[in-house]
């Protein structure tokens, strides 16, 4: 083995646990439950990171037994020990290839007793190496549906290791779980593995795993004749070649619908509270405190109150909308989703199992980009990391939302739905277009996905995956928007000329509107060649959810009686943003804004994605990708605008 490879003892950065704890790893295939039973074991213990000397995301946090902590780590799913890919190669170093004092103290298997049989390979495997180990029998309720029945207890002789039935979207079956590992953890370390490693050539000990695997299957599974079941009678319609496609963008259009409906009097609402209560109140704060300082207030009320405050407007935008995606997730619909749009993607000559990490995309780019990973093919990975900026991630929804209301505000949810049309046609067309010109030769490669039975969704899981996607927008928007809040500040207050104090500059007399001024003449031919309007897509480099919040800024610094008058902020913020956008398209704002939305969408991500991509297909491939996007957002925003103007 390579003098290089990992080691689950040697990361101590970022443990939840205490140093010393027991680790224990928790394996498993893909949709066999086994992120829920981890997520579900942790809690809010559970964070995410890369694994020392690789670029593979793990997630790790704390789970308490009783009386003991261990340090649970998340392996990527995997099928077999047989690695095909960077993530699944990182699952089989940690547990075979490292020394045994560097290995996890145990081993937790989630096992499918709905796919038992496909299931054991990987439990075969681990049984060959000496460890402590536990099954988790999981999909019982989906197995007994199917006719499916399982006796735990022979299969748990057959295997020489414990085998615990639960379900861990209810949470039934954890205790025994825990002591189950408890005892496994008390006892000695195994001195020779459960079972003998078959030998000769590599179908030879895939033929003695199967043969063992029949056996044990034998021994402990009952089948029964059933009907269809009524996933089969749904999946039916759903994965049919043309009424799938219709009902993937029905439920699309609903959420996107359902999103902009009932999270725009939410805005309202905390819009009032910041522009009205917190803004005041921070004023008064610092009268009282005798720091009324026009620089101190410019920073405080028209910076971060106003520039941060706006974003967090957006909060239950994202979390009606993240909530929705979880329910479609829960229910099982998600994974149909992917095949369909599969389809589509294979007949282009893409690679099918890319659309996984373009579908991770549509939430963020950045996991979106390490998810590459999965695919076994370079090329096919450079490929889909170079794609996945071109979908539509939630922090540009916010932005969509906040333009379709005001220049859209009886079919906002009709348009947004079409931003992320255009996001999958981009996807589509530039992936065949790159496919056709520097990959002629990539082969392309079906899409292999577990279809789970479809399922009431968990309230308690849906809440759990909300909370976390949204506390981690936040987290990161957070960050980013207070540094680029202050830095737009900064050159706001900044005179570009002689003549004016900082922090009393005229809004055009700054550096902001003097460096966005420089960039604005490039964009007239778009319809949007406005300092206001450039220097929004500027802050957006570092975070697309920074252009609302320097439109914030902006408009505040220009106008502030306009801003808020009557404490409806935004909505002077957009009577604003009509102005400038009919004013710089020569009467076409309708027009300049659809121009605008499709560079914003085209364009070069933010910088943590360009991060991501660095890591993950090089600094050269990196450049080379904003370079397109760039290319390709000027050419869509002209194009469109210039014709539209021509029809019109």
């Amino acid at each position: 083995m390579s003098s290089h490879a990992p080691s689950c003892h040697a990361a101590e950065t970022g443990r939840s646990a205490p140093v010393g704890s027991p680790i224990v790893a928790f394996v498993g295939a893909p949709n066999g439950g086994k992120s829920t039973l981890f997520n579900r074991l942790t809690g809010a213990r559970r964070v995410m990171g890369n694994w020392p000397g690789t670029s593979v995301e793990i997630g790790r946090g704390s789970w308490r037994m009783g009386d003991r902590t261990v340090d649970a780590i998340d392996f990527p799913g995997t099928y077999s020990l047989d690695p095909l890919s960077p993530d699944e190669e990182l699952t089989r170093n940690l547990l075979v290839e490292v020394p045994l004092e560097e290995r996890p103290d145990a081993i937790v298997v989630v096992a499918d007793a709905s796919h038992l049989a496909r299931s054991l390979y990987l439990v075969a495997q681990v049984a060959e190496q000496p460890y402590r180990m536990v099954v988790a029998l999981t999909m019982n309720d989906v197995a007994e549906r199917r006719g499916v029945s399982v006796d735990a207890v022979k299969l748990a002789e057959q295997l020489g290791h414990p085998v615990i039935e639960l379900d861990p979207r209810r949470g039934t079956g954890l205790e025994s779980l825990a002591d189950a590992l408890t005892a496994s953890l008390d006892a000695p370390a195994p001195a020779r593995p459960a079972r003998t490693a078959p030998e000769g050539s590599d179908f030879d000990r895939a033929d003695a795993r199967f043969a063992w695997i029949d056996d044990a299957v034998a021994s402990a599974v009952v089948e029964s004749e059933q009907d269809r079941t009524k996933t089969e009678r749904i999946d039916s319609l759903l994965l049919h070649p043309i009424i799938g496609p219709l009902a993937f963008l029905g439920v699309m259009w609903l959420v996107f619908q359902l999103t902009t409906a009932v999270a725009a009097p939410l805005q309202d609402g905390l819009d009032a509270l910041f522009t009205g209560p917190i803004a005041n109140g921070a004023t008064a704060g610092l009268e009282a405190l005798g720091v009324a300082h026009p620089l101190v207030v410019g920073l405080i009320v028209d910076g971060l109150v106003t520039g941060v405050g706006t974003v967090l407007t957006f909060a239950p935008l994202m979390a009606i909308m993240f909530c929705l995606l979880a329910l479609l997730e829960d229910s099982g619909y998600m994974a149909r989703a992917a095949v369909v749009t599969d389809r589509l993607m294979r007949t282009i000559g893409l690679p099918g199992k890319a659309f996984l990490p373009l579908i991770v995309g549509f939430g963020c780019n950045v996991p979106a980009v390490s998810a590459t990973r999965v695919l076994g093919d370079a090329k096919q990975r450079i490929l889909t990391a170079l794609l996945v900026p071109l979908t539509s991630c939630s922090a540009r929804l916010a932005v969509y939302v906040m333009l379709a209301q005001t220049f859209f505000p009886e079919n906002a949810g009709s348009v947004v739905f079409a931003m992320y049309l255009v996001s999958i046609l981009l996807v589509v067309l530039t992936g065949l277009a790159l496919r056709s010109t520097l990959w002629r030769a990539m082969g392309s490669s079906a899409l292999v996905l577990d279809l789970p039975t479809y399922q009431r969704p968990q309230p308690r899981l849906v809440a759990q995956v909300t909370w976390m996607r949204l506390r981690g927008f936040l987290q990161t928007a957070g960050g980013i928007i207070v540094v680029t809040v202050m830095i737009v500040w900064l050159l706001q207050a900044l005179p570009a000329s002689g003549g004016h104090a900082i922090g009393e500059v005229p809004p055009t007399e700054s550096w902001y509107a003097t460096i966005s001024s420089w960039l604005a003449p490039v964009f007239a031919p778009a319809g949007f060649a406005d300092w206001r309007a450039v220097g929004a897509l500027i802050t957006g480099f570092l975070a697309k959810e920074a252009v609302i919040s320097s439109w914030a800024q902006t408009y505040a610094v220009a106008d502030p009686s306009t801003l808020d008058p009557t404490g409806q902020g935004v909505s002077a913020l957009a009577d604003q943003l009509r102005m400038t956008f009919d004013t710089a398209s020569g009467g076409h704002p309708t027009l300049a804004v659809i121009a605008f939305m499709l560079f914003l969408l085209a364009y070069t991500p933010c910088v943590a994605t360009l991060a991501a991509q660095k890591r993950e297909i090089g600094l050269a491939w990196t450049v080379f990708g904003v370079v397109l996007q760039l290319a390709l957002a000027y050419g869509l925003a002209v194009l469109v605008f210039q014709v539209g103007v021509l029809i019109l």
